[in-house]
C-alpha cells in the first residue's frame, strides 16, 4: 500500500484536494483514478485506508509509483468523499490539474 505518513500530510492531502476541485480538476473513484494514473495526467493520488476488500484498490500505490505519482494513504473514505465534494464516500481521488493546489502538491511531494 501507499507509505503511511503524517497527520499533518494527510490534512495537506485533503486540503489540496479541496482546493483543486475548486481552480482544478479532480477525478474520483477507482477507474477514473487508475486511468488518469496510467494516461499520466495524475498529479497527486489519494486512496482511503479503510477500503473492505483492500484488493479494490490495492493496485493504485503500485501503478502510482511505477509512474512517479504522490500516493498518500488517508483515513477514512467519508473523509475523502468529503474532501472531493460529494456526499459519498470514495475510495481514491487523483488531482489531474493543480489549479492553485500546485504549491501544495509540492509540498505533499517532498515529504
Amino acid at each position: 500500500m501507499a507509505d503511511e505518513v503524517s497527520k499533518e500530510t494527510i490534512e495537506k492531502t485533503y486540503e489540496a484536494i479541496e482546493v483543486a476541485k475548486a481552480t482544478g480538476k479532480i477525478k474520483k473513484g477507482t477507474n477514473e483514478v487508475t486511468k488518469s494514473i496510467e494516461r499520466g495526467k495524475a498529479k497527486l493520488v489519494a486512496v482511503a485506508s479503510d477500503v473492505n476488500p483492500p484488493e479494490i484498490i490495492m493496485h493504485i500505490p503500485l501503478l502510482a509509483k511505477e509512474k512517479g505519482v504522490p500516493c498518500i494513504k488517508v483515513t477514512t473514505k467519508e473523509e475523502l468523499g468529503a474532501a472531493a465534494g460529494i456526499d459519498i464516500p470514495t475510495v481514491s481521488v487523483a488531482i489531474v490539474e493543480e489549479g492553485e493546489a500546485k504549491g501544495l502538491i509540492k509540498e505533499i511531494s517532498k515529504q
